[in-house]
């Protein structure tokens, strides 16, 4: 419609007629938050319901000064109980045009009661088509004031209140609440997030499947939720989980030299090709007392002559290996199918280097950088719940990806993979504990079958000193004192200064009776040969504290050096407040170093000091700086490679050139070594007097 025009003044013309809103659009309304919808796809509310529609009126009905203001008229009708059309209507204030208008609806409408409504704008001269006009449609909506009944929860896999198979098992829960308009499941288990389950149809029950990851008691708690929103009580299904099943299939490899078979923990005897030598060096922190070492011949290989796991199912392979190269494929563990193989476990080259792989049917996942002459722990999941196979390297996921196995009756191979009528990569090197599972192996699973207990090297009270010589704890190797360094003792309980104004004052000790005390000129502690393999892992730690509140110059509390630098070394730069670990890439005087660090202000000798420890993880190539039992990602660094310091350990000084240099103003106490990297969880046992347990 268009009215006529009447100019007024040059180039300015305005309308001569008001033109009617326009009719609002089905898009633009809502019952509360839901579209508007009629019949089976009417809404469903659990409290009276907000109407709300979005309304316009033409602009050229204003000045260009002016507000375009519109008003909603909304009516709503029903058929009542008696049979007889029941009407409501509202009106709402002017708003602007292109603003939501809205109707709360009364608490005395019906429910269970199909309730229509539309709506048309009014600018106050005109109103527009109600909006079920023409094109348009009414909308609908039912008032539901009842509750839908709780859910009944059923599982065979996991029986209420009984302990059952275990951790990673998926089991089947069944969720079922008697009423038939619930539309969704809310549930979750300990720990676990909240998660929604729909039925097929609506009121139908839902089965879940879940994975238990701990062996503990256990609960699933549900909801049910109608198609009105509205929510049952809780459901709260107990059950109890017992400790993963133990592998289907396991070789330790540990085996006395000379023998031809591997006896199995679990499963049948392997026989070894003659390529197979028992008796090797077993990883170092680990429960294995020996290996086999296989050299990568046609004959270096074992096999129990049958299957070890059902490869078309879910399954997982593990084991300990240290390959003697890495310039050709190799293979771990794997398993036949036909002419090849169903999964292959191992390594395999590349122009960029090589990769650890896990090769299930047709897809290979790979990650993490083998290095020769280096344990690692691997294992291959590959789970049929989810599709998809995963490869952990030393405790670690590295790679993972969507897989299909076939299944499989062929035989399970140790050191080499099938292929055609023969077998492929065999491997050169040492491998130990094979093991095989018919169940997803969870991660704290992994992480403790990759585990390698550190071992202590050395422990220093540095409580007592006898001709400038602190014992070690167990009687190893002691730390010698240099000039400017003695051992302060705490007070001893003879006198009490309280009581006895002759009695002095005697300031505690750090940690215990005693600590050393360093003057920051020439005082240091020092033992006669290297302590800690800064090749492979390592853990030490100590606790410090500054004489200073405002040090003057970098100072170092723990070094170990090679010929031209140190390995590594524990520092506080006042220039940035922190505390750092410095380890240089090369023994190089000026070599490129890798830097971590915590923020922390000087001691001013004040306090009990800091607990600081430093790990270096050679399996993961990753550094930590921790202070007072934590760390960040700022104290966190990638080193690969770590090289081999010849020096001794130092307390309270650091390589400078030909000489020494950083010398520490303070006091140190509990310097602790070890060989192999503390968890986080053991830290904190560090600088306590006593050894953490590492259980």
């Amino acid at each position: 419609m268009a009215g006529a025009v009447v100019l007024t003044t040059p180039g300015l013309a305005r309308a001569a007629e008001n033109l009617p809103p326009r009719q609002p659009l089905v898009q633009d309304l809502q019952t509360n938050t839901k579209a508007c919808a009629t019949g089976e796809q009417k809404a469903y509310v659990g409290a009276p319901p907000t109407l709300r529609a979005v309304l316009y009126d033409p602009e050229e009905d204003n000045q260009p000064a002016e507000a375009n203001m519109v008003k909603g008229e909304f009516e709503a009708w029903w058929t009542g109980a008696d049979g007889v059309e029941q009407r409501r209507t509202y009106t709402t204030l002017e708003t602007l045009s292109g603003s939501p208008q809205q109707w709360r609806m009364p608490e005395d409408i019906p429910a269970n009661t199909v309730i229509s409504w539309h709506v048309r704008a009014n600018d106050g001269t005109a109103a527009s088509a109600w909006s079920s006009a023409g094109d348009g449609s009414v909308c609908q909506f039912v008032y539901d004031d009842t509750s839908p009944e709780k859910a009944v929860v059923t599982s065979s896999d996991y029986p209420q209140d009984q302990w059952q198979d275990g951790v990673g098992v998926y089991g089947s829960f069944t969720m079922d609440s008697p009423s038939d308009d619930v539309a969704q499941y809310i549930y979750s288990f300990i720990g676990g997030p909240q998660l929604t389950a729909r039925p097929d149809e609506l009121g139908g029950p839902v089965t879940i499947r879940h994975l238990p990851l701990q062996d503990r008691p256990d609960y699933l708690s549900v909801r049910a939720i109608d198609r009105a929103g509205r929510s049952s009580t809780t459901t709260t299904y107990h059950f109890r989980v017992k400790s993963g099943r133990a592998p289907v299939a396991q070789w330790t490899l540990a085996d006395p030299a000379g023998s031809t078979t591997a006896t199995a923990v679990t499963g049948p005897t392997a026989d070894a090709g003659s390529g197979v030598t028992f008796g090797a060096p077993a990883p170092r922190g680990t429960s294995l007392p020996s290996v086999a070492s296989l050299d990568g011949s046609s004959h270096a290989f074992l096999t129990p002559n049958a299957p070890a796991v059902d490869a078309g199912r879910t399954f997982a392979v593990s084991a300990w290996a240290r390959p003697a190269r890495t310039d050709r494929n190799m293979t771990v563990a794997g398993q036949d199918a036909s002419d090849d193989a169903a999964f292959a476990l191992g390594l395999r080259t590349r122009d960029e280097g090589p990769e650890w792989s896990f090769t299930v049917g047709g897809t290979r996942i790979t990650g993490g950088a083998p290095e020769t002459g280096e344990w690692a722990h691997l294992l291959g999941l590959y789970d049929t719940e989810t599709g998809r196979a995963k490869l952990y390297i030393n405790g670690q996921e590295a790679g993972t990806g969507a897989a299909a196995p076939a299944a499989t009756s062929g035989a399970f191979q140790i050191g080499r993979s099938r292929n055609g009528d023969g077998y492929r990569d065999r491997w050169h090197g040492e491998i130990g504990d094979v093991r095989t599972y018919d169940r997803v192996v969870v991660p704290v699973e992994i992480t403790e079958l990759a585990h390698r207990k550190p071992t202590l090297l050395g422990h220093w009270s540095l409580e007592t000193a006898t001709d400038g010589v602190s014992p070690e704890q167990g009687g190893k190797a002691p730390l010698t004192l240099g000039p400017g360094a003695a051992i302060h003792r705490g007070p001893d309980g003879s006198c009490l200064p309280d009581l006895d104004p002759d009695c002095p004052v005697v300031p505690y000790a750090l940690v215990g009776d005693g600590h050393l005390r360093l003057d920051g000129e020439t005082g240091y502690a020092a033992t006669g040969s290297a302590v800690v393999d800064t090749s492979d892992s390592f853990t030490v730690g100590v606790v410090v504290r500054l004489a200073d509140s405002e040090p003057a110059a970098p100072m170092t509390v723990l070094s170990q050096a090679g010929e031209h630098t140190d390995a590594f070394k524990v520092r506080y730069d006042p220039s940035v407040h922190a505390w750092q670990l410095v380890m240089p890439r090369k023994d190089e005087a000026g070599a490129p170093e890798v830097v971590v660090s915590q923020i922390e202000a000087a001691d001013g000798g004040e306090g009990q000091g800091h607990r600081l420890a430093v790990v270096y993880d050679d399996a993961t190539d990753r550094i930590k700086l921790y202070l007072d039992g934590y760390t960040n990602a700022a104290a966190t660094a990638t080193l690969p490679n770590g090289w081999e310091s010849s020096g001794p350990l130092q307390i309270g000084r650091a390589r400078a050139g030909d000489g020494w240099g950083e010398y520490l103003h303070g006091d140190v106490d509990e310097v602790q070594a070890y060989a192999g990297a503390l968890r986080d969880r053991d830290i904190g046992g560090l600088g306590s007097g006593t050894d953490p347990c590492l259980c």
